[in-house]
């Protein structure tokens, strides 16, 4: 697929398209790109028009970025549907893109016709002036170069990954530390490492809820970002009036973990969500 640029204030966003239909905006997570999602574009595409992008920083994203975030990621997501004018769109994110999608439905719900969540941070708990302090520390000693790349890739292929894998996992991990190797790029990751902090994201997801916009919340039920992966589905759930999919024997990355239980779950809340915006009721789930 060809790669297109997105000009924002401080770059430029990379994306790429396949198929024709509805919108859905695919948003990577944090230290990911958009092949991330590679086993939803080909299914998705058969009904809808499937945009993958990536984060500032990443993939084939500009590196120019001083701001980074949930915030400015739902900005560049929103901009992106503008651009394509074929919303409103269903926004699927991953990790911190989920956050951001959620961001954005909140702030623009004319251009967000549903979400999928797929391992999202909505409820974090604020962290002492100190701890965060020493976290920030923590990050730019870990993700230095010359081997923050590697620290990275490892924690990828690693615990993020745990359970089922994809069989393409080892050439994709390969991709992200040749990525992060180039100091411009890891630059960017540090950045978003230390600016990141999901505030505000609960106010938006109950404003989400309020709307009844149509959702799933994906969560992996050996995910390490989660004390209580059970628990966190379920207060998402609530929070948000979302469907939900618990899914065995993976970790933060379910989308290309278990592509056989994700895509039937994805295709079958796309099927409920009017093709031209309409509003989704809860009955019809």
């Amino acid at each position: 697929m060809t790669t297109h640029h997105l000009q924002r204030p401080e770059g430029r966003i990379a994306w790429t398209s396949e198929g024709s239909g509805p919108l859905v905006v695919l948003i990577p997570g944090m230290g990911d790109n958009r092949a991330t999602w590679r086993e939803l574009v080909g299914p998705l595409a058969v009904s809808h028009q499937v945009v993958t992008m990536d984060l500032r920083g990443h993939g084939f994203s500009d590196t120019t970025f001083t701001r980074h975030g949930d915030e400015v990621t739902a900005q560049d997501a929103l901009a992106l549907v503008e651009h394509l004018d074929n919303g409103p769109a269903v926004l699927i994110g991953n990790s911190m893109g989920a956050s951001s999608a959620v961001w954005a439905a909140a702030e623009r719900p004319d251009l967000v016709a549903g979400l999928v969540l797929v391992s999202p941070f909505l409820v974090v708990p604020r962290a002492s002036l100190a701890a965060r302090t020493m976290m920030h520390a923590t990050y730019r000693l870990l993700f230095a170069r010359p081997w923050g790349a590697s620290v990275w890739a490892r924690y990828y292929a690693g615990p993020l990954n745990k359970g089922r894998h994809a069989d393409w996992l080892a050439e994709h991990v390969a991709t992200l530390r040749a990525e992060f190797s180039r100091p411009d790029r890891m630059r960017s990751l540090r950045r978003l490492m230390v600016q990141l902090d999901h505030s505000g994201v609960a106010e938006r997801a109950e404003a989400v809820g309020h709307a009844e916009v149509p959702s799933l919340v994906i969560i992996g039920e050996r995910d390490p970002d989660y004390r209580d992966p059970v628990a966190e589905l379920a207060r998402a759930q609530e929070v948000l009036g979302a469907e939900g999919l618990l899914v065995a024997d993976t970790a933060h990355y379910p989308q290309h973990q278990a592509p056989d239980v994700v895509v039937p779950a994805v295709v079958a809340l796309l099927g409920r969500i009017p093709s031209d915006g309409a509003r989704w009721s809860a009955t019809s789930a």
